[in-house]
């Protein structure tokens, strides 16, 4: 079991949320905290990077869905970095995939967002 870890970070688009570890039944609730601390505002891109995961079980992507359901209440949109093949399977078998946007590095959805929004 690896303790989990979140560090967040400001981006010109919105914040970045960074998990590393295991994300379960047990850490989930203190990643639920500081997410719900986010505030990314309308227009926003709040973008969670779980490039450092070493396991998510069904209460972790519960978690997930409740940081787009957050998002989406602050007006702003979502993406997730980094996504582990274990995760991206399931998000491919549940159809979450068609939920979230996904890219390589947190650096590529900030990018990304960047040059959408000023074009």
């Amino acid at each position: 079991m690896t303790d989990l870890r979140t560090t967040v970070r400001a981006t010109p688009t919105g914040p970045v949320l960074e998990i590393a570890g295991d994300l379960d039944f047990h850490s989930a609730p203190g990643a639920r905290e500081v997410l719900l601390g986010l505030a990314p505002g309308p227009g926003r891109l709040l973008v969670v990077d779980l490039t450092g995961l070493t396991f998510c079980d069904s209460t972790g992507i519960t978690l997930l869905l409740a940081a787009r359901n957050h998002a989406v209440g602050h007006q702003a949109h979502i993406a997730l970095a980094g996504v582990p093949a274990q995760v991206a399977r399931i998000f491919d078998i549940t159809g979450l995939s068609r939920v979230f946007a996904s890219y390589p590095t947190a650096e590529d959805a900030v990018d990304r967002w960047a040059a959408r929004t000023e074009s």
